[in-house]
């Protein structure tokens, strides 16, 4: 079985929740009869073709953004050749330019769509996208949430329920690097343990402004980890506040990222927007028994961590419920261990990758079997 995946952005070029996934789904069907390729754009395709973790990516050149949205002229031919070799091409949505693709290309394909996120900061985008989308949505075969909170919460999904499924977002402890005891040692060094830990591109909707004022004055250790659009404004925002608690480490290697999870106290994911659809960080601190600390989104960031017991949802725009919680987590006596054996178990039982791939695998059967028998 060939699946063609489909994003706007994939290593090595970008770091992300969305390229984890697509990089996750390939890895645990690959063991199920699945070879998989990824379809993305890149500031610099040379070489067009590159292969990590024994996944092909073919790359696009990237001609220009409008509002977020990554666009290629020269991306339809090399699309409609790696179409033609799948079975089933699995887009990634959000992107415009992926509806665009689809209808200019004729896709023959069984089409799927992971269903990432709303369209929610490109207002103005949407004015003009939403024909589009809706057509491009209604002719798609199978659409995916990633939980039953963002189906109920999602105005767009509940105009093509007949065609939603869910499956959770799962990943697997074997496809992340085990960094050694030196390795972790020289994190140490500069970090200390026992801080509260952020990591992810830093954009504005992560909110960490908010987590920035809940530790001034505290003495709370916390470390971001992460570039993007808001990194020079939060340095600055740290700065003129006289926050010296926090220590920005810019972007961290996969295996300093490892050696954070495995220093940190807690996971912090403070984001104030329902582009936070599903927080792939809480559930890499959950496989290692973390204890998590979200936002009430109404979206997955909520079925991943069930609050009090693996861990803490605040309020969004609540600085002293952020405060709170953090010291909560400080100083109870064993909140924080038993907060992440319980997140752990929440992972054993539902996030595992070998659980999304079989879900995956049968979905995809399940439609080439349709495609078979309407032939």
């Amino acid at each position: 079985m060939k699946i063609l995946h489909v994003t706007q952005t994939y290593y090595p070029d970008s770091r992300g929740g969305i390229e984890e996934v697509v990089r996750q789904i390939g890895l645990n069907t690959r063991a199920l009869g699945v070879e998989t390729r990824v379809f993305t754009l890149s500031k610099n395709p040379n070489p067009e073709r590159v292969e990590i973790d024994g996944i092909q990516i073919f790359r696009a050149p990237l001609t220009l953004k409008v509002a977020s949205c990554g666009m290629s002229i020269s991306a339809l031919s090399l699309f409609k050749e790696q179409a033609e070799w799948s079975d089933i091409v699995h887009y990634h949505f959000p992107w415009p330019f992926l509806d665009l693709l689809y209808f200019l290309v004729g896709v023959k394909n069984k089409l799927v769509i992971t269903y990432h996120s709303d369209v929610v900061r490109q207002k103005k985008l949407l004015l003009f996208y939403r024909v589009l989308m809706n057509r491009f949505l209604g002719s798609v075969d199978a659409i995916v949430a990633t939980s039953l909170n963002y189906v109920k919460s999602s105005h767009t999904l509940k105009k093509y329920k007949d065609k939603v499924q869910v499956i959770p977002i799962g990943i697997n402890k074997d496809y992340y690097p085990k960094p050694t005891k030196k390795e972790i040692e020289e994190v140490k060094n500069t970090v200390g343990e026992g801080f509260f830990l952020f990591i992810g591109t830093l954009r504005k909707y992560k909110n960490l402004e908010l987590l920035l004022d809940a530790v001034k004055g505290t003495g709370l250790k916390c470390v971001i980890a992460g570039s993007g659009p808001e990194e020079k404004k939060l340095k600055q925002y740290a700065d003129k506040h006289g926050i010296n608690n926090v220590a920005f480490l810019g972007r961290v290697t996969d295996i300093e990222k490892v050696s954070l999870i495995i220093l940190c106290r807690a996971i912090v994911l403070p984001s104030n927007k329902r582009s936070e659809a599903f927080g792939v960080v809480l559930l890499e601190g959950a496989m290692h028994k973390k204890p998590i600390m979200s936002t009430s989104l109404e979206t997955g960031t909520s079925f991943v961590n069930e609050s009090e017991v693996t861990g803490i949802v605040i309020p969004h725009s609540s600085v002293v419920a952020c405060r709170e919680a953090m010291i909560r987590l400080e100083k109870e006596d064993g909140l924080a261990k038993k907060m992440g054996e319980q997140a752990y178990k929440r992972y054993q039982n539902i996030f595992t990758g070998e659980q999304m791939g079989r879900s995956y695998v049968d979905l995809y059967k399940s439609l080439l079997v349709k495609g078979n028998s309407s032939d």
